[in-house]
């Protein structure tokens, strides 16, 4: 049964309208009282100052939270209202909304990005084993983009080039019905960072249903309403963005909406999917104010998912704020260990991003990752179309589940290798095996991307030194196939199993191509997004590669591009290239290259004024 709860219960405006009337009356007794003292003389300017001193302490004892927030809010859509908007040609092609150029005052420090230590390169004969988990988050590359498009390049180490990479879908086939979930690809062709090294790419493609046939869903909207969610770009695109969302629903699904602020409260209690103006409704009254306690709105949403349960359904919180939680219990660890224990029940959960300022980008991709969820980043009405709408079944279905991948590399033909991203879903080589070692999840139509860069034992140059002591690679040769350069093997369990299946491939020799420019599209596309993310955070590893090189290998891979997303990618690398070409510039020396003083003295100027100044002066005498 659904149930329409009034908002007033969580966002109360009386004590606003309250404070708000007694600031009025305080004033007018200011005011007053200084006419008085006017009038009679003495020290009338010093009383006025110091009653002055005293209204103003007092006003700010009485300004309640809500007055502090609904000032914060007003600052920023005034100057959102004066601010220009800033939109390429690419942009209005798209569809993307225009960026207000007043969200790069935000700082950026107060924003949480976890620093990825960077994989290194490995020795096939001392660790011939690489494995990990699979990752389909996408966050990390909207939040990219986001700062490019605000002029402002992110901290090194910060960006997660396996969320770049599987940000954008490549041409997989799709699996054959009635046997696994997924497909596997690979492709093998010369890398485009290092002379003398190979790209392996590895490539899962999951079945793919329409949202008619994936099942009925159980949806509980977690969202922040706190007064930092006033901007633009964040409760209001997030309205927008659910409405898109329900709007793909039908009578089978049921929607449970919870708000937390200062408090958490009950908006929606199951509401029918194809109940177009409730929901509706219910979405467009939401307004913004209090602090953020989303401890207990996560244990409210929860307590919704289990009262509406659907067996053999899909059962999903989803998350929406612009940051940290500030409120109530918020330690990390609780957290993580409630979603865990909510996700045995058979409950997942997505997380959502908005704005900038005091977001917690780590955060939100460890809830999704510990709640058998995935984490996206919406910035704009075009993002929020392609998560909510465009992948739908993606996003809600979960076709596998604890995908694990595991690489052995044949020592006898590759002496080095080094996994480009998927730093923080490292697995030990024993979990491979562990059906108890949580992994990733893969949804409906989902593509993942892995990419490894590796050394032929007969190219040299490598990067670390021979053993001295150990098997000999000559009398050991017999033990290791002259034809495969590695053996590709997965672990998956189907979403109510709790054993895994394995599959497994050899990688052959004769699969590697000799030039990159035999590689498919898709595979120098791959490679570039790879570099792209390499290059940001600073990679040691890339020695013969550079953003001139970036944009000539993405330009020639754009391919088929019906959305438009590979072209917006050339954009940001061009926009980014040029960024940091500009910081490489010390200002004294850019503007005045022969050593002198900066700024320099013009002779010439200055004697022309001078010049005009006495003309001036002899006209007046």
């Amino acid at each position: 049964m659904k149930t329409l709860y009034c908002l007033r219960s969580v966002i109360n405006p009386v004590s606003i309208r309250k404070s708000t009337v007694a600031l009025a009356i305080n004033s007018a007794a200011l005011l007053l009282v200084t006419l008085g003292l006017a009038a009679c003389g003495g020290k009338s300017v010093e009383v006025q100052q110091q009653a002055e001193r005293q209204q103003v302490e007092q006003n700010h004892k009485e300004n309640s939270p809500h007055q502090t927030e609904m000032r914060d809010a007003a600052k920023v859509d005034m100057a959102r209202v004066v601010a220009p908007m800033s939109m390429s040609r690419n942009d209005a092609a798209m569809g993307i909304a225009p960026m207000p150029r007043d969200y790069a005052a935000i700082p950026l420090d107060q924003n949480k990005f976890e620093r990825q230590v960077q994989n290194g390169i490995m020795v096939t004969g001392e660790t011939p084993v690489s494995t990990f988990s699979i990752d389909v988050d996408t966050g990390s590359y909207a939040t990219l983009r986001r700062m490019l498009r605000e002029g402002r390049l992110p901290e090194q180490g910060t960006v997660r080039v396996e969320e770049m990479l599987n940000y954008f879908t490549y041409d997989y086939p799709l699996p054959a019905k009635n046997t696994v979930p997924f497909s596997v690809t690979t492709e093998l062709a010369p890398s485009p960072y290092n002379d003398d090294m190979m790209l392996l790419r590895i490539g899962l493609k999951g079945y793919d249903l329409p949202k008619s046939q994936i099942g009925a869903s159980n949806l509980v909207f977690l969202l922040d309403v706190s007064g930092s969610m006033a901007s633009a770009d964040k409760l209001p695109l997030l309205q927008t963005a659910l409405k898109l969302l329900t709007a793909q629903l039908s009578a089978q699904d049921k929607v449970s909406i919870v708000v937390y602020a200062g408090a958490a409260g009950v908006v929606l209690d199951g509401a029918s999917g194809n109940d177009t103006q409730t929901l509706t409704y219910a979405l467009e009254q939401l307004s913004a104010g209090g602090s953020t306690n989303g401890s207990e709105g996560i244990r409210q949403a929860y307590q919704l998912a289990k009262k509406h349960f659907i067996p053999n359904g899909i059962n999903r919180v989803i998350l929406a704020t612009d940051g940290d939680f500030n409120v109530g219990v918020t330690s990390f660890d609780d957290l993580i260990a409630l979603v865990e224990k909510e996700k045995a029940n058979g409950i997942s959960l997505t997380t959502l991003g908005f704005g900038l300022g005091n977001y917690n980008d780590q955060l939100m991709e460890q809830l999704a990752d510990k709640g058998n969820g995935n984490y996206a980043y919406i910035d704009t009405l075009n993002e929020a179309r392609k998560v909510l709408v465009d992948e739908l079944s993606s996003t809600l279905l979960t076709i596998a589940k604890d995908v694990k991948v595991q690489v052995e590399f044949n020592p006898a033909l590759v002496s080095e290798y080094r996994l480009i991203g998927y730093e923080n879903r490292a697995l030990v080589r024993e979990d491979f095996n562990n059906d108890k070692v949580d992994a990733g999840e893969i949804g409906a139509g989902h593509t993942v991307t892995a990419l490894y860069e590796l050394r032929y034992v007969e190219a040299g140059n490598r990067a670390n030194d021979k053993l001295r002591y150990g098997v000999d690679a000559q009398t050991g040769q017999e033990k290791y196939s002259r034809e495969e350069i590695a053996f590709l093997k997965l672990r998956y369990k189907l979403p109510d199993q709790t054993q895994s299946q394995l599959l497994s491939y050899p990688i052959r020799l004769d699969q590697g191509v000799k030039d990159l420019e035999q590689a498919s599209d898709d595979f120098r596309f791959a490679a570039a997004v790879a570099g792209f993310g390499q290059l940001l955070n600073g990679s040691y590893y890339l020695h013969q590669f550079d953003y001139t090189q970036l944009s000539q290998l993405a330009r020639s891979a754009l391919g088929s591009d019906p959305y438009g997303y590979r072209h917006e990618f050339l954009q940001l690398i061009q926009t980014a290239s040029a960024m940091v070409q500009s910081g490489r510039i010390p200002i004294k020396k850019a503007f005045n290259g022969s050593g002198k003083p900066f700024p320099p003295e013009d002779k010439l100027h200055s004697e022309s004024v001078s010049d005009k100044s006495n003309t001036s002066h002899e006209r007046l005498q």
